[in-house]
C-alpha cells in the first residue's frame, strides 16, 4: 500500500481500534491508553502512516500551528529566536508556519495568507505591525504577539528587552569611563527597537551632563552603519565612544574603524553593542554589549501566546530587563555598577 494513500482507517483496521483512537493517539494532550498508543503506532509504522494536520485542522478547527512572520535574519539573533520558538512550541504541541517578511506592505498580504492557514497565533519577529492588520487578526480571532518589537498604541501583546534601561546603562557606562564626545549609530528609528534604545541613552547621557555627539540611524544595515563610521571618524573630531544600535551593525563599524581608518578599539574608540549575540565573544570582536535575554523573551512569548490561544487571556506587554556584558571593547570605568 503506498504511504500517501495511507488513511487513519487503515490504522484504526490493523491495529483493531477505532478511529477516533488512531485521532487521539496523534492529537497532541488527547488521552489515550498506553496499550492503544503502542497499538496504534505499530500499525501506523507498518504502514507507514502519517497523519495530515491539515485535514485534522479542517475537522477539529484546531491546527496546533503558529505562524511565525520574521524579518533581519542576517542578524544572529533571530535565527536563535526561531530555533528557541520551534522548541519551545513543539514541547507544548505546536509547530511553526514561517514566513520572510519585509517592514512594508507586504506585512499584510503576509498575515491574510497565514489566516488562510488556519494557524492558531500568529509571532511577529522584527516586524512592524499596523493597526489595521493588528484589528484584521482580532476580528479573525487569531491572538497575535510581537517579539523583539512594540507598538506605542493598539492592543497587540509584545515582548521585549527593555530597550529604554539597555540604552540608559550604555550611557551610564561610557560616562563612568571618561568618555565626553559620545556618538549613537541608531537602530532603525521606525522601530520601537531602535527608539527606545536611543531614548534611553540619551536620558541617560543627561544624567552625566552630556549631550549625544551625534545620532545617525544605522537603519540595522551593515554597510550604512559602515559609512557612518567612516563619515563620523575620519576627522580629527571624531567620537570617543559609539553606542550602536545592534551588534550586527557593530561589527560592521569595528571593522571599518580598525581596518579602513587604522583606528584602535578601545585606545581610539570605545564600542558597545546591544543583543550579545555569539559573535560578540569572538576574540577578533571581544564586543561589550547589552545582552538580550532570548530564552526569557522567548518563554514569555510562547506563555502569552498560549494563554491568549487555550484560555482567552488578555494583551500583555512585557519588557525584560537584560545585563550589560562587559568585554574589551570599550574602556570600563572603575567599580562600574549597573
Amino acid at each position: 500500500m503506498m504511504a500517501d494513500k495511507v488513511t487513519s482507517f487503515d490504522v484504526a483496521r490493523r491495529a483493531g481500534v477505532s478511529q477516533s483512537a488512531v485521532s487521539r493517539v496523534f492529537t497532541p494532550g488527547a488521552s489515550a491508553s498506553a496499550a492503544t498508543r503502542n497499538k496504534v503506532m505499530k500499525a501506523a509504522k507498518e504502514l507507514g502512516y502519517r497523519p495530515n494536520t491539515l485535514a485534522r485542522a479542517m475537522i477539529t478547527g484546531k491546527s496546533r500551528v503558529i505562524g511565525v512572520v520574521v524579518a533581519y535574519l542576517e542578524n544572529q539573533f533571530y535565527p536563535m529566536a526561531l530555533e528557541y520558538l520551534d522548541g519551545a512550541l513543539k514541547e507544548r504541541g505546536y509547530h511553526i508556519l514561517l514566513f520572510m517578511a519585509k517592514n512594508d506592505d507586504s506585512v499584510g498580504q503576509i498575515v491574510e495568507e497565514l489566516l488562510s492557514y488556519q494557524v492558531e497565533g500568529i509571532i511577529t519577529a522584527s516586524v512592524a505591525m499596523s493597526n489595521d492588520i493588528a484589528e484584521r487578526c482580532n476580528d479573525a480571532g487569531i491572538p497575535v504577539v510581537m517579539f523583539n518589537r512594540g507598538q506605542e498604541t493598539g492592543s497587540l501583546a509584545q515582548v521585549t528587552s527593555d530597550n529604554i534601561q539597555g540604552g540608559r546603562t550604555v550611557a551610564h557606562f561610557l560616562a563612568g569611563g571618561g568618555h565626553c564626545k559620545i556618538a549613537h549609530i541608531s537602530g532603525w528609528l521606525e522601530s520601537s527597537t531602535g527608539v527606545d534604545r536611543m531614548r534611553g541613552f540619551v536620558e541617560g547621557l543627561k544624567d552625566h551632563g552630556l549631550e549625544p555627539a551625534a545620532i545617525e540611524d544605522g537603519q540595522y544595515n551593515q554597510d550604512i552603519a559602515a559609512t557612518i563610521a567612516r563619515r563620523l571618524c575620519s576627522t580629527s573630531d571624531r567620537p570617543d565612544a559609539i553606542f550602536v544600535g545592534n551588534d550586527h551593525m557593530a561589527f560592521a563599524v569595528m571593522d571599518t574603524l580598525r581596518f579602513e581608518l587604522g583606528l584602535s578599539v578601545p585606545d581610539d574608540v570605545s564600542i558597545v553593542g546591544y543583543d550579545d549575540v555569539p559573535m560578540s565573544a569572538w576574540p577578533a570582536y571581544d564586543l561589550t554589549t547589552i545582552r538580550q535575554p532570548i530564552n526569557k523573551m522567548v518563554t514569555a512569548t510562547v506563555d502569552v501566546l498560549l494563554s491568549r490561544i487555550e484560555k482567552g487571556a488578555a494583551s500583555e506587554r512585557i519588557q525584560i530587563p537584560g545585563p550589560l556584558k562587559i568585554r574589551g571593547s570599550a574602556r570600563k570605568p572603575k567599580g562600574f555598577s549597573p
